[in-house]
């Protein structure tokens, strides 16, 4: 028996523009420069778990608004008050993915059911300088962050009096550094006692063939490479080789995770449209130290009170500033940071995103669907969002000739509008 299921989406980029003005640098994420190895594939391998359920936490000193962003991203409720640690326990929520191509094909289908793309979010209670060594609640929220797959790294850059900082003054860059040496000195503790450990497997060499002790060594100069680098620079700033990412990978580093950073200002700078000094200061430090990283400025306070107001009130309060809420770039910023993409399966009956890594092929994309569509796969009829806006019907892009079958090697592009065919038989189930 041969069943299908409808799916597509568009070629993947930013799904909508930057509330405030960037730099060129700011806007597109640069590519990164700084590397261990040489790699010259077009598809690089990914850092990271090869999964398409995955987690951003979001991180950064006590009291630079962390609880708040992560309320109004996630419309949630966290504890929010003006003393270190007043997040313990990690809170986690998600939030609707903002895609005006999926908005557009709701409209154009008229389905019975809509189903948006996902982001979960995890609110990490505050590191604080010597994190690494256990002081605060160190070791536990460590942890916490490795149990995520990306980071918004919030960076305080309003000045409140009334709220205390716990470095007792706001200074953007150094608050930079402590986030980032804790982290960076965790993973030379951990990789310490990886290479340790591989030294002492290599000495047992009873038994074992010499292909064995090949993969062993190897492995031993991947994490010996990976020590060194880290002792200077973050482990996803380097370029590696698709055999030392299997290594990084297995090891789930915390500097190895995408970064987002988030400049917290105040309302009244926010709403200027201009950056001030302290967020310049985060941009010229995200070049030196993160280059391709992105920066976001963000009004927890604004963002709060917008959370609180309908549609209408929301366009009146900021109908005389240059700007826009900042919301639907920071999420649409994460999930790109994750390495995520939409596609679409488009119909009278439903309209659905579905989350994939980018670079995944055409049976990997089914099996979100379904497992057994992976098993039995055996085509996918693919169009793109952006040839189905511009014709304006599948009839349309057919008799345009740009409604492809495509196989089993064929790599998922955002966007893209599936249709998928697969055979599954009793006789093939396990």
């Amino acid at each position: 028996m041969i069943l299908a299921y409808t799916a597509r989406r568009p070629p993947y980029s930013y799904w909508g523009t930057w509330t405030r003005h960037f730099s060129a640098s700011r806007a597109i994420l640069k590519k990164r420069s700084a590397g261990a190895s040489t790699n010259n594939d077009d598809d690089p391998p990914q850092l990271g778990r090869p999964s398409n359920n995955l987690k951003l936490g979001v991180v950064g000193l006590p009291n630079v608004g962390k609880s708040s962003i992560f309320n109004v991203i996630t419309n949630s409720n966290v504890l929010s008050a003006n003393y270190p640690f007043a997040t313990i326990d990690p809170s986690e929520g998600r939030v609707a993915v903002p895609d005006p191509r999926f908005d557009a094909l709701v409209s154009m289908y008229k389905p019975q059911a809509t189903m948006p793309s996902w982001l979960s979010v995890t609110d990490i209670a505050g590191l604080v300088r010597g994190a690494s060594s256990g002081a605060g609640l160190g070791n536990n929220f460590l942890a916490h962050i490795r149990a995520v797959d990306g980071l918004y790294h919030v960076v305080r850059c309003f000045r409140d009096p009334g709220i205390v900082h716990v470095e007792n003054s706001v200074d953007p860059c150094r608050d930079l550094e402590i986030i980032h040496d804790e982290l960076r000195i965790k993973d030379m503790d951990f990789l310490e006692a990886a290479i340790e450990d591989a030294r002492k497997r290599m000495g047992r060499t009873g038994g074992q063939s010499a292909a064995d002790l090949k993969v062993k060594r190897e492995e031993l100069d991947t994490l010996e490479r990976v020590l060194d680098w880290t002792m200077e620079k973050d482990v996803r700033l380097g370029k590696w080789t698709r055999e030392q990412v299997a290594v990084i990978n297995r090891l789930q580093l915390l500097t190895a995770k995408p970064v987002v950073y988030l400049a917290n200002v105040s309302e009244e700078e926010y709403l200027s449209g201009e950056d001030g000094p302290e967020v310049k200061s985060v941009l010229e430090w995200v070049d030196v130290h993160a280059e391709g990283d992105l920066v976001i400025p963000i009004s927890a306070g604004l963002e709060e009170t917008l959370s609180t107001l309908d549609a209408e009130s929301r366009k009146e309060y900021l109908d005389d500033a240059p700007v826009t809420s900042a919301l639907p770039d920071v999420i649409s910023a994460g999930y790109d940071a994750l390495g995520l993409i939409n596609y679409f399966t488009a119909g009278p009956g439903e309209v659905r995103a579905w989350t994939v890594r980018k670079g995944s092929k055409a049976p990997q994309a089914a099996g979100v669907i379904h497992t057994d569509f992976e098993r039995g796969f055996i085509a996918a009829e693919v169009m793109s969002y952006s040839d189905l806006s511009a014709l304006g019907s599948e009839a349309a892009v057919k008799s345009a000739g740009k409604y492809a079958q495509r196989g089993r090697e064929y790599v998922i592009q955002s966007g893209d509008v599936c249709y998928f065919k697969f055979n599954v038989t009793k006789g093939n189930k396990k």
